[in-house]
Parts: C-alpha cells; sequence; structure tokens
C-alpha cells in the first residue's frame, strides 16, 4: 500500500511523455535527425560552423576537435580540452598547426600544414595517430581537407605525401645512426676529445668502432661518428672488395688528424 502514491505518480508521469512524444511526431519531429545533430555518426560531415558548436561549453551537445580534416570526440579529456583547459583552444576547430608548432595564438590555431618541416608533420603523424587509439571518431571536417561528399581533397593528399617523405627521412635517418653512431664527446680549455664505446649515441650493439668525421651531401660541416673496422662493409653482406674493413672505405668519411686510425679515442689540443 505504501508505493501505490509513486507508482500512481510514475504511471502518469510516463503518459505524459507518451503523449508528448505522440504530438512531437505528429508535427513531423525525427528523433533521428534530433540524435543526429546531437552526436554525428562516424560517417558524418560537418561544417566548420557545426564544428564551432563542440567547445564543450554549457548548453553546447558536446567536445570534439579536427585533425587533418578527421572529427574526434575528446569529451573523457574534458579537463585537458574543455573550457579553462590547457588546450582549449584546440576544440571546436581543426587547428592541425598548433599541434605541430605549439603555436596555440589566434594566427596558430589554423589548419594550414603547407609549409612545415618534416619533421613538424611527423608530429601531426604521431596526434592523428593517439586520436585514432584514445577517441572516438566521429565524422569528417568540410573544408580544406575533405569536400561536402566526404572525398580527400589535393591539399589532404599533399599532406599526406609529405607525412609518407618524411617516414622515409625518419628511416633512413635511423639507418644512418645504425650504420654511423655518434661518438661521445667532451670539450675542456685544453682540446676535444672523441671516443667510441658500445653504447656511445644511444646506439647498443656489439662493436665498438673508432672516431671518423662524417660528411653528408648538402651538410656544409661533419660530425664525429663510429665507424666498425671489421666484417664487410653496411649493406653488402656478401662483399668481397674490402672485406673485413668494415666501413672504413666509406668515402663520406675522414680521418681525425694526429690521431691513430685505430685508436677508439682521439684527442685533438687547441
Amino acid at each position: 500500500a505504501r508505493w501505490r502514491g509513486p507508482m500512481r505518480r510514475g504511471a502518469a508521469i510516463a503518459a505524459l511523455l507518451c503523449l508528448g512524444a505522440t504530438w512531437l511526431l505528429g508535427r513531423g519531429f525525427d528523433p533521428r535527425a534530433w540524435l543526429a545533430r546531437l552526436l554525428p555518426s562516424r560517417g558524418h560531415m560537418l561544417s566548420a560552423a557545426e564544428l564551432a558548436r563542440y567547445r564543450g561549453a554549457a548548453g553546447e551537445p558536446g567536445l570534439y576537435l579536427a585533425v587533418l580534416g578527421r572529427v574526434f570526440d575528446v569529451e573523457r579529456g574534458r579537463r585537458h580540452y574543455g573550457p579553462g583547459g590547457a588546450y582549449s583552444g584546440l576544440a571546436g576547430r581543426d587547428a592541425t598547426r598548433a599541434f605541430a608548432t605549439g603555436d596555440f595564438t589566434p594566427a596558430g590555431l589554423v589548419d594550414d600544414v603547407s609549409a612545415l618541416s618534416p619533421g613538424e608533420m611527423l608530429a601531426i603523424q604521431s596526434w592523428l595517430s593517439f586520436y585514432g587509439d584514445n577517441y572516438v571518431p566521429v565524422g569528417k571536417l568540410v573544408g580544406r581537407f575533405y569536400d561536402e561528399n566526404g572525398a580527400p581533397t589535393e591539399a589532404l593528399r599533399q599532406a599526406e605525401a609529405a607525412i609518407e617523405e618524411a617516414l622515409k627521412f625518419q628511416a633512413e635517418s635511423e639507418q644512418r645512426k645504425q650504420q654511423f653512431p655518434p661518438c661521445n664527446s667532451e670539450w675542456s680549455s685544453k682540446g676535444s676529445r672523441f671516443w667510441c664505446s658500445r653504447q656511445s649515441g644511444g646506439v647498443s650493439r656489439d662493436w665498438t668502432g673508432v672516431p671518423r668525421k662524417l660528411y653528408q651531401p648538402g651538410s656544409r660541416g661533419s660530425r664525429c661518428v663510429c665507424v666498425r673496422t671489421t666484417g664487410p662493409p653496411w649493406g653488402q653482406p656478401g662483399s668481397a672488395e674490402h672485406d673485413d674493413r668494415g666501413d672504413l672505405d666509406n668515402p663520406h668519411l675522414e680521418e681525425y688528424g694526429g690521431c691513430h686510425p685505430l685508436a677508439q679515442q682521439c684527442v685533438l689540443a687547441t
């Protein structure tokens, strides 16, 4: 008997809700379209004006940001991206450039990546992967990177080509570092000292090497690297020529004057 009052009130509320829903549907209200406006589907296309409504402020439908035209729901990161958060300037827009430059001024919160360096394009690629792994994709932004049908634009193709080139350059740089790890070095008023170890340059290996100057095409100066002195040249495991001299005969290398060619340490007086 004690529950009869609340149960009657609950039934009355349910009846009112049903009547309200019937009235809305009778006036052409489409609940699916209403939900789509509040939470776009994964394939939804948003205009810049629509995306701007998702800055996470009171009364706004959500908290989104875009990277290279791909829109992500970042509600779970509200303390970072919501109003007052350190990265709130990224919300409700495509500020791809800022992910690479760290410029959160109005001039930097833009989507133009045409003049960024390979390293900066790699930063963008890393952030895009981060959002793809940690946040829900909700659609694409109509504008610089996608047209109204969701097709990639020439700007996106150029950006993706730049990322691909940067990744290739990174792989080549890592390969060069494995072949020619940086030396250990120190400077004092008496001179400079360069030496090699099996951990120098942060590259763990089973050989020590000897210091050499490495000149790279397009670079004015040189840098100290450690060079293998035994085995075949890098990338030529079956080479008969220069057998068992490692990379000592690489044409981009130069010995340090006054140092023994096979010394693992070189001291140069000032």
